[in-house]
């Protein structure tokens, strides 16, 4: 113990040998300033009252930064009496944990700056939260950290305003510079230090008194120990409760009862109840699941009137096929978490709180992979896609869609997006037929499944009246700004209708036995509550299904992590341990414990279920179906550009020269340019397709040697698939368009 001790003032040292030229420059500074005057002898005895009872004023202390925390994040200071005069016990619960960390200045001298910085961190904290509530239903968490590089990679949203960006640095920044000097130049302890019993009793109170008191509290249900809704749960706990139990509490805890024995009774169980798959190998019909962005059924929304349906697709396939609502582990925001419930079968209720798997376990090198509906029907013959029209890095979708065992993934970055919606925030959802239609026709003599997630009715919906002719108009909300929000999503909500009727269309046309299963992975973030709910819960979306192979309407009100076992189940497919499980065992009275197990077992444990080997390995995800091809490059003088000629080109196509990527302009799927300032004679062109922090996402299949004609008299190789008149003339006019500026991207 005294050991750690020791690491950590290392530690800390350390961190503050860092700040030491920021020390000098700021002494010299402080030594031309006016000296101040002597202390009187009652300052020094007040210093030494306020000393001895220093654990008194602690106290008192936290009690203040956790109704200051309360206030900024709840944003109401009357929500924050209601909170401490509700849950008082809970209220001094968090002060407590406030107190504790502020225990750890008694093992410094600076004391008084020491305080400051951790009550500067906590009220920092708080600030956080309340400016990201103002834009989200979920509460800020630890594992939001995780989330910062998507954050910044997100085009055209953004949690943080301009304005509050720079507010929050501005103020950051200033509390640096005047903590730099605090402790330059601010009072330094005197008195006597506990070398040894100091460092002890903050251990023992941070090791051992805050897990006790911890127990004590969620056994006598002041607090609770699982938040099934993380932005209740901070609301009814405390901010400092719920943000300190997100940074602990991540992960799975290990089921009292697991152990080999357990997980082999529940294997038995399921395989002396467990059905064989039925479809025929080779004609298994094809699946689509289509994850529909925050969509939910606006006539189970009390106070909403419409002018007109504003989903009759999904209303109609309500009437005519297998549907229900399905409980979903997220509200307003965290579709990750819902994807990855339907995908692997597991539930989200074993987490910590605030937790996204697919940022924590699934980005662990010791988590090689994780069993999925993917690899489950791979290991039946089905081709298996991902199909989105948002970043691939999102979330870290790319590695968990390796992880999880998926072929391929055609994400934004490899599409040619032309339209968007209204907001401009974000791409409509138009794309994704024809892509999920192409991943589909890829595979020749082979079953799909085809995961379709859509965006185009993502939040922040605008609270200004942006379109003009809505085609449907709503009524019925509190206000103004609320009903032209509410207006704006039913609209883009119209607009996944449409993208669904015409998905059936064309899957329907292609001739082949095909089932659709479209969900909602969670509530718009409206700030709806339970009593504005036909359903009564803020946790339950709906789900619908389209088949053209005859399987009937078998309707059932389902969690997010039984859906794909129950349509699979239905068609005759039993595949996989987390869906064979709940196939056979939904009904029996110790599910959710074998959930819990065996849900253990394969992401944290010794793997027993698979006798302890790695059964489902990460792929090798190839992003897109379609080959990425350069066929000619061509030398225009006239504006000074190198024009690349290929195939499947996109705006985040760029041209590397000798492995270098270059300022590229996209002009058309066929065509790149670059300035010829970029290339010289002799030099390797090819194209590869770029994500987020330039990572490549997918490289051209061939390259091109670049001849100069006027260094070498062979001319070089003309267009294959573009008219020589129509080539240059696109490159004369759309070079010098505007739209350059626009499409074109440096390093």
């Amino acid at each position: 113990m005294k050991q750690n001790f020791k690491s950590v003032k290392e530690k800390m040292n350390k961190l503050f040998q860092k700040f030491a030229p920021v020390k000098e420059k700021a002494e010299v500074f402080l030594s031309k300033l006016p000296k101040r005057k002597p202390h009187s002898e009652k300052y020094y005895k007040r210093i030494a009252f306020f000393n001895k009872y220093s654990l008194i004023f602690h106290f008192i202390l936290a009690c203040f930064i956790t109704f200051t925390v309360e206030v900024i994040s709840r944003r109401d200071f009357f929500s924050a009496v209601s909170f401490v005069g509700n849950h008082t016990w809970a209220y001094l619960y968090n002060a407590f944990i406030v107190f504790a960390s502020l225990s750890i200045v008694y093992l410094f001298k600076t004391r008084a700056q020491l305080r400051v910085l951790i009550t500067g961190l906590w009220i920092f904290l708080g600030t956080v939260n309340g400016i990201i509530l103002s834009n989200r239903v979920t509460p800020f968490s630890y594992t939001d950290f995780k989330m910062l590089p998507d954050l910044f990679a997100m085009q055209n949203t953004n949690y943080f305003t301009a304005e509050e960006a720079t507010v929050v640095v501005a103020v950051v920044a200033s509390f640096i510079i005047f903590l730099v000097l605090f402790f330059i130049k601010g009072p330094k302890y005197q008195g006597k230090r506990h070398v040894v019993l100091s460092p002890l009793a903050i251990v023992a109170l941070l090791v051992v008194g805050i897990p006790i008191t911890t127990q004590a509290a969620q056994s006598s249900n002041i607090i609770a120990s699982y938040f099934a809704n993380i932005a209740q749960g901070y609301s009814d706990y405390g901010f400092v409760y719920g943000f300190s139990t997100s940074v602990v509490g991540r992960g799975m805890n290990k089921p009292d009862d697991y152990s080999k024995e357990t997980i082999d009774a529940i294997e038995t169980l399921v395989d002396s109840s467990k059905e064989e798959t039925t479809v025929s190998a080779g004609k298994e019909p094809n699946i689509i699941c289509i994850l529909l962005e925050s969509f939910i059924d606006p006539y189970d929304v009390n106070f909403l009137q419409m002018s007109e349906d504003p989903i009759p697709t999904f209303h109609s396939l309500e009437q005519n096929f297998t549907t229900g609502y399905l409980t979903v582990p997220v509200v307003g925001a965290g579709t990750a978490n819902t994807e990855f419930e339907v995908l692997t079968g597991m539930s989200m209720q074993y987490f910590g709180t605030g937790e996204y798997p697919y940022k924590t376990i699934l980005k662990q090198s010791d988590c090689p992979s994780v069993e999925s509906i993917a690899s489950d029907l791979s290991s039946i013959g089905y081709g298996t896609h991902v199909v989105h029209n948002n970043t691939a890095t999102f979330y870290s979708r790319n590695n968990a869609f390796s992880k999880m065992g998926f072929d391929t993934f055609t994400s934004k970055e490899l599409m040619n997006i032309t339209e968007y919606t209204p907001s401009g925030s974000w791409p409509t959802d138009k794309v994704l037929v024809n892509e999920t239609v192409k991943a589909m026709d890829a595979t020749e003599n082979q079953s799909d499944f085809v995961y379709t997630i859509t965006v185009g009715s993502h939040g922040d919906y605008p609270a200004e009246k942006i379109i003009e002719n809505p085609e449907i108009t709503v009524t019925g909300a509190a206000d103004e700004a609320s009903n032209n929000q509410w207006e704006y999503y039913v609209n883009m909500i119209h607009n996944t209708d449409n993208f669904i009727a015409n998905l059936i269309d064309a899957v329907n046309r292609r001739g082949e036995d095909t089932i659709i299963v479209m969900f909602g992975d969670h509530l718009p973030t409206m700030g709806l509550e339970d009593s504005d709910m036909k359903s009564g819960d803020i946790f339950k979306t709906k789900y619908a299904t389209w088949n053209n192979f005859g399987l009937p309407k078998q309707d059932a009100d389902l969690t997010a992590y039984q859906l794909l076992a129950h349509i699979t189940g239905q068609m005759g497919i039993h595949e996989g341990t987390m869906f064979t499980y709940t196939q056979t065992q939904a009904d029996s009275s110790t599910y959710q414990n074998g959930l819990d197990n065996l849900q253990y077992d394969l992401l944290y444990g010794e793997r027993y279920a698979y006798n302890g080997e790695d059964l489902y390995p990460a792929t090798d995800l190839v992003m897109d179906v379609e080959d990425v091809n350069v066929t000619s490059v061509r030398k225009n003088v006239l504006n000074n550009t190198l024009a690349v000629y290929g195939s499947n080109f996109t705006k985040n196509a760029k041209i590397f020269v000798n492995g270098e990527k270059v300022p590229t302009t996209y002009l058309t799927s066929g065509i790149l340019t670059t300035s010829l300032d970029n290339v010289s004679d002799g030099d390797v062109i090819s194209v590869s397709i770029t994500g987020s922090q330039g990572i490549i996402l997918r490289a051209s299949n061939d390259e091109v040697i670049y001849e100069d004609p006027d260094v070498i008299t062979t001319e070089t190789e003309e267009p294959t698939e573009v008219n020589e008149t129509e080539s240059s003339e696109t490159e004369n006019s759309e070079t010098a368009n505007s739209e350059t500026t626009n499409t074109q991207e440096n390093n």
